[in-house]
């Protein structure tokens, strides 16, 4: 009994684990020439052959699924944001204005799904609008900025994310495998065409020629996504989403940990109080089940 409850909630921290420390990676091939864009799509084309060879009817499912459509922009939408974020941005502030999701998935719910704005939703927006205020201050004080792309690119990978969330509550009759197969195959073609249009337009590097280090660097990192894409899943079914959401928090504390000793980013104390207002609302939301 205690381990069939304790392997759901290792495989969630391994989920987390691997999210909070692919910045390191993903700065390392950026230094080998490879922009996280695609980066992320090389990730995901592991994944999309890895899951659809082991479930061939997933294709078919996605195929003929509008809504699993979006949930495939929205994937790649997502980690194209992250990844290009905490690749060139302080992580911990990424991170954090990424976890703003109960904002935009307290709007996106009552858009989507009819649910009413209620006065605890209101109250989870804001505590995580204080909380990017206080994250979004300058060093110097004064007004809350967003000084640099990474900002913008944490916000806007937050908002794909409560979107996924959305998505995924309206298409939890679906296989598990036919969800994880679209996820991966936007993870995909979203970021290739951004590729594609970025660099023709000049603004990002082309791929690399192909050399073992950086190749094998990302096949290591697809498959660690793969594998923690699965045991996610499997957590998601095992265990009530209330206490899966909570336990993903942990992601911001292995990105933390991880970018003070190993990047050499410090904390103010404004993004520390700040960080702690968002993950209050995402607990809040969490344990009411948002």
């Amino acid at each position: 009994m205690l381990a069939s409850g304790v392997w759901p909630v290792l495989g969630l921290v391994f989920n987390a684990l691997v999210w909070g420390i692919s910045w390191w990676p993903l700065r390392q091939l950026q230094l080998a020439g490879l922009h996280p864009v695609w980066a992320t799509a090389l990730f995901f084309a592991i994944g999309a052959v890895v899951v659809g060879s082991l479930r061939p009817q997933a294709w078919r499912v996605v195929a003929s699924q509008p809504r699993l459509w979006a949930l495939a922009l929205a994937a790649g939408a997502t980690n194209a944001a992250f990844n290009w974020g905490v690749s060139i941005g302080e992580v911990v502030r990424v991170v954090l204005l990424f976890y703003l999701m109960p904002v935009w998935a307290v709007l996106l719910a009552w858009w989507m799904l009819d649910e009413c704005i209620t006065a605890g939703s209101l109250l989870r927006v804001g505590l995580a609008l204080a909380g990017a205020v206080l994250v979004l201050q300058p060093a110097e004080g004064g007004w809350p900025v967003f000084d640099r792309l990474a900002d913008w690119l944490g916000l806007a990978g937050g908002v794909g994310f409560a979107l996924i969330n959305v998505l995924l509550r309206q298409l939890a009759n679906e296989a598990s495998s036919s969800r994880a197969l679209a996820m991966f195959s936007g993870g995909l073609v979203l970021p290739v065409g951004l590729g594609l249009l970025l660099t023709w337009q000049g603004q990002v590097p082309a791929p690399p020629a192909a050399q073992p280090g950086w190749m094998l660097m990302a096949l290591g990192m697809g498959l660690l996504f793969v594998a923690a894409n699965m045991a996610l899943q499997h957590a998601a079914a095992k265990l009530p989403v209330r206490i899966t959401s909570v336990i993903m928090l942990t992601e911001v504390l292995f990105a933390t940990l991880t970018s003070v000793w190993w990047g050499g980013e410090s904390l103010r104390w404004s993004v520390l109080a700040g960080g702690a207002l968002i993950l209050v609302a995402a607990f809040l939301a969490a344990r009411d089940g948002d």
